[in-house]
């Protein structure tokens, strides 16, 4: 068989002709938009991991955020739950010391209203008991206690020292007006006597003397002298015993209160 070497020749440029224009209009086209896509897909991996890169710092920055704020958290709470607690601590202690000073406060308000009754009591005690006893003495005094009471009022102007017997002779003899004599009972002319006789004996000369009488006096006589007042009852002496029982026991209710 005889080979065409003219035919093979133009089959060869046909060949090389037609992979020419493959290369051009085909494969570098296809090259071109595989590059090209191979480009697109490097820069959206590319961009993928720049995204990744930056979610992952978001996170690690929200994660640092959130455990910030979780320390602070924990640390308000800690410092709230401290303030709290100092609070509940300084109302009891206010509550605790508003109520000692109320119980204080309430007792010493009891202790005084205790004090005050008894002093109200043994005041009352004090005032029936004299009163009784100015009354029974006011039902035995009689002529014969007066009597008894003159003697001892003469004994009483001829006991007293020189001072006071100067001071009263002086206001004797000075005297304007009368020496008044009080008694509850009226006097008889003896004791009158013997009342006027001490008075001359006192002051060495004759003095008027008016005699008087007072109920209010219980067993006893008041000498009245230009301002001066000698006397001696039972009515003083009672008054007397009255006000020093008074305060002994007042002395007494104060140990007893401090």
């Amino acid at each position: 068989m005889l080979i065409d070497w003219f035919t093979v020749g133009a089959q060869v440029i046909n060949f090389l002709v037609l992979v020419w224009l493959l290369k051009r209009f085909l494969y570098r086209p296809i090259l071109d938009a595989i590059d090209a896509r191979e480009q697109r897909i490097a820069a959206e991996l590319a961009d993928a991991d720049a995204k990744r890169a930056e979610a992952r710092q978001e996170r690690e920055t929200f994660q640092d955020k959130n455990q910030n704020f979780d320390e602070q958290r924990a640390a308000l709470l800690t410092q709230a739950t401290k303030a709290a607690k100092t609070e509940r601590e300084r109302l009891l202690d206010e509550a605790r010391q508003a109520a000692d000073a109320l119980r204080t406060k309430r007792q010493e308000a009891l202790r005084q209203e205790a004090d005050q009754l008894n002093q109200a009591l043994r005041h009352r005690a004090q005032q029936e008991v004299f009163a009784i006893a100015r009354k029974t003495l006011n039902d035995l005094a009689g002529a014969s206690l007066e009597e008894r009471l003159v003697a001892v009022f003469i004994e009483r102007l001829q006991a007293m020292d020189d001072e006071a017997q100067t001071v009263l002779a002086e206001a004797l003899k000075t005297a304007s007006d009368p020496v008044r004599v009080r008694s509850v009972f009226d006097l008889p002319p003896a004791q009158r006597a013997a009342i006027e006789t001490a008075l001359k004996s006192t002051s060495a000369t004759e003095v008027p003397v008016q005699f008087e009488t007072g109920p209010d006096l219980i067993g006893g006589i008041e000498l009245t002298v230009n301002g001066q007042r000698i006397g001696w009852s039972i009515s003083d002496y009672l008054k007397s015993l009255e006000d020093g029982v008074g305060e002994a026991l007042n002395e007494k209710s104060g140990g007893l209160s401090t």
